[in-house]
């Protein structure tokens, strides 16, 4: 096996675990709350701690990377990993379990911008946003395993087994980092983010981001809560084999187009990729709450046990959210390469994705709050059309900023 090859492998590995092991806890916290009898304050504290270590951990661990070893930052997080879930296997109260998901969201933020990083240094510009379309593809297959496996394990061999089964997954993952993975000898000296975050390209691309954060967090968790809560809330009311299918869609579809969207955009350009998947996302999010007009077209097949168990919204739902992958895979490499352009060009990959996560937060904090209000307030459809709307403004934001920035022919120069 060539070098290169063995490097990536590893990446991609390490990145399949990090997804598996953040998927897994994300499915068994309802069982954990059953477990540690929490309080209203810490029930919150299990979900906002992973965020609060993400958020801190952004900066100081994008310098690093930059102005040392991505390799050793990685590595360094992957050991952070092993010894969060150690710290699952050990807990039993509710503040031990809030400090080993704040250290879970040391690790994920560690793993997932030096990965990415490493990723980004690694490829030439023409393979960039394939090979990071490819490692993309193996956290999503880690996540759609992870909520799949994760709540039968447990049911059937508990916490304990799980944990191991993580340990056994990471390991690997940070065996083949050491061994394959050469060490980054690409020291910027100063505050990469500095010049980074004044970066026209940059900004360009933050323009769109900032609101399609909000329109990904509403309309991706919204898909999930219109399918499985009741009529009489505006929802379908599907079983949760049913919802568990339809979330599953997205991934899948995401999972099985970004190595090749990706390649795409290699080869025709980026800045017109993440247009094209902005609106698509957004297009198609304005249809999900039509999915039962949608479905009146749709006849099941008659004969075959395992699909004439579903209403025919069930399918049109499916379809739709399969859909709303499809789209993101336009977007989703695109973008992550165009930032790992310009923090290869700069000296600062670590930072430029750095930047980029920061700039995805308030959205993804917003969106879920925005979400609650117009579902109890307004009704679950207009969830969907202000989620759709902020991609579709998003783009135009994209446009409008690139235009004054770069010139009418942008899109087809980056």
């Amino acid at each position: 096996m060539d070098d290169d090859r063995a490097q990536f492998l590893a990446l991609y590995l390490t990145r399949f675990a990090a997804g598996f092991g953040y998927t897994t806890l994300l499915t068994l916290l309802p069982f954990f709350i059953e477990a540690l009898d929490p309080s209203a304050l810490e029930i919150g504290l299990f979900t906002t701690g992973l965020t609060i270590a993400q958020t801190i951990a952004v900066v100081p661990l994008a310098y690093a990377g930059d102005r040392y070893d991505k390799r050793a930052v990685l590595l360094g997080s992957l050991v952070v990993t092993v010894g969060a879930y150690v710290g699952f296997i050990l807990v039993d109260s509710s503040a031990q379990f809030i400090l080993a998901r704040g250290l879970q969201g040391l690790a994920i933020t560690g793993t997932g911008l030096m990965t990415l990083s490493l990723i980004g240094e690694l490829s030439p510009p023409d393979k960039r946003a394939n090979r990071i379309g490819t490692a993309n593809a193996f956290r999503f297959a880690a996540a759609i395993l992870g909520s799949v496996a994760a709540g039968g394990l447990y049911q059937r061999f508990g916490f304990d087994f799980v944990f191991t089964l993580l340990l056994l997954i990471v390991l690997p993952a940070l065996v083949g980092v050491w061994l394959f993975v050469d060490r980054d000898e690409t020291a910027v000296e100063g505050f990469a983010f500095t010049g980074l975050a004044l970066n026209d390209r940059i900004i360009t691309l933050s323009s769109f981001r900032a609101q399609y954060a909000i329109a990904v967090t509403m309309v991706r968790t919204w898909v999930a809560i219109y399918a499985g809560v009741e009529a009489a809330r505006g929802g379908l009311a599907m079983g949760g084999l049913a919802v568990g299918t339809v979330v599953a869609a997205e991934k899948f579809t995401n999972m099985l187009f970004q190595p090749h969207t990706g390649r795409l955009s290699d080869r025709f350009g980026r800045a017109r990729f993440v247009a094209f998947g902005g609106t698509a996302y957004g297009l198609v999010g304005l249809a999900v709450p039509l999915a039962p007009t949608l479905a009146g077209g749709i006849v099941v097949p008659e004969g075959i046990p395992i699909l004439s168990g579903f209403p025919p919204v069930f399918f049109a739902l499916v379809g739709l959210n399969a859909l709303l992958g499809i789209a993101d895979s336009f977007r989703e490499p695109a973008s992550m390469a165009l930032f790992a352009d310009e923090g290869a060009e700069d000296g600062g990959v670590a930072s430029s994705f750095g930047i980029r996560e920061l700039v995805w937060r308030p959205g993804s904090m917003l969106g879920p709050m925005l979400g609650g209000y117009l579902m109890t307030q307004v009704g679950m459809a207009w969830v969907f059309y202000v989620g759709a709307a902020t991609a579709l403004t998003g783009v135009a934001a994209f446009l409008l900023v690139g235009t004054h920035l770069f010139g009418r022919d942008y899109l087809s120069s980056w």
